[in-house]
C-alpha cells in the first residue's frame, strides 16, 4: 500500500498541481494559494519564493548600458558588458518602444533553470533571501539552465553562460547583488535587504526593486515607472 502511494506521489506532476490548484478556489492563483513554495518535477520539492525582484520600464530605458557596466564592476571588478547579469539589447531596425529590450532575471516563482539543472547547482539561497543563485563549484557548464530559461523568455535570456578562465563554461545570473566582491558599500551590501547596482545607478530610474511577487508573466515585470508631469512634457507616452 505504501509503495503504491509513493509511486502515485512521484507521478504527480507539476502540470497536475497547477490544474488542481486552479480548481481549489474561484479566482485564486497558484501564487496566492502557495506563496512560499513551488513544485518541481521530482515529486513535492518545496522551494521558497525569492524575497526580491527587479521590475523594468522599457519605455523609460534609453539604452545607455550604465546598468550593465556597473553590474560587471560589482561582480567582477571590470567594466565589461559581456559579464553583466542584466542585458540591454538594442535593435536599430525597430521603432520606439520596441527598439530596446531589457533582459533581467525574474527570480521566477517556478524557476525553469532550477528544475533543469542536473547538478543542483542552481538553488534558492536561504542565506540571501532565497534568491536563485548559481553554485560555481557545482556548475558543470552543461547549458541546460540557459536553454530552459531561453524557452521561457525570448528573445532575451536572463541567464547566461561564460568562460570561467579555465576554458569551461559556467552559468551566471542576477543574484540581486547578493554576491558582489566589489560592492561599493560593503557595510550595506546587496541582496534583497541591500542595494542593487543597476537600480542605484540607472540615470533614468528605469529599474526598480520590489519585495512583492510580480505576476508571473511579462506584464508583471514590465511596469510604468514614468512620472506623468515630467515625461509628458518631454513628449514621452505616460501610459
Amino acid at each position: 500500500m505504501t509503495k503504491s502511494r509513493d509511486k502515485k506521489a512521484k507521478q504527480f506532476s507539476r502540470r497536475d498541481f497547477l490544474r488542481l490548484s486552479k480548481n481549489a478556489a474561484i479566482g485564486a492563483s497558484v501564487v496566492g494559494l502557495f506563496p512560499n513554495m513551488i513544485l518541481l518535477k521530482e515529486g513535492f520539492a518545496a522551494v521558497p519564493a525569492s524575497q526580491g525582484y527587479l521590475l523594468v520600464d522599457m519605455k523609460k530605458c534609453q539604452g545607455c548600458i550604465t546598468c550593465m557596466l556597473t553590474c560587471s564592476l560589482v561582480h567582477h571588478g571590470v567594466a565589461n558588458p559581456s559579464l553583466s547579469r542584466i542585458q540591454i539589447m538594442q535593435n536599430s531596425f525597430e521603432s520606439f518602444p520596441d527598439d530596446v529590450v531589457i533582459a533581467q532575471c525574474r527570480q521566477c516563482v517556478e524557476p525553469a533553470c532550477v528544475e533543469a539543472c542536473p547538478m543542483a547547482a542552481l538553488q534558492a539561497d536561504a542565506a540571501h533571501g532565497h534568491v536563485r543563485m548559481v553554485d560555481q563549484e557545482k556548475c558543470i557548464g552543461c547549458g541546460l539552465c540557459v536553454q530552459a530559461c531561453g524557452e521561457s523568455f525570448t528573445p532575451a535570456r536572463p541567464i547566461l553562460a561564460d568562460e570561467d578562465g579555465d576554458d569551461k563554461l559556467k552559468s551566471r545570473k542576477c543574484d540581486l547583488c547578493a554576491d558582489t566582491p566589489y560592492h561599493w558599500d560593503p557595510a550595506t551590501g546587496g541582496g534583497p535587504d541591500g542595494k542593487q547596482a543597476c537600480v542605484e545607478v540607472c540615470p533614468m530610474g528605469a529599474i526598480k526593486f520590489t519585495a512583492t511577487i510580480p505576476a508571473q508573466n511579462d506584464s508583471g515585470y514590465y511596469v510604468n515607472l514614468r512620472r506623468t508631469d515630467a515625461w509628458g512634457q518631454l513628449g514621452y507616452p505616460t501610459t
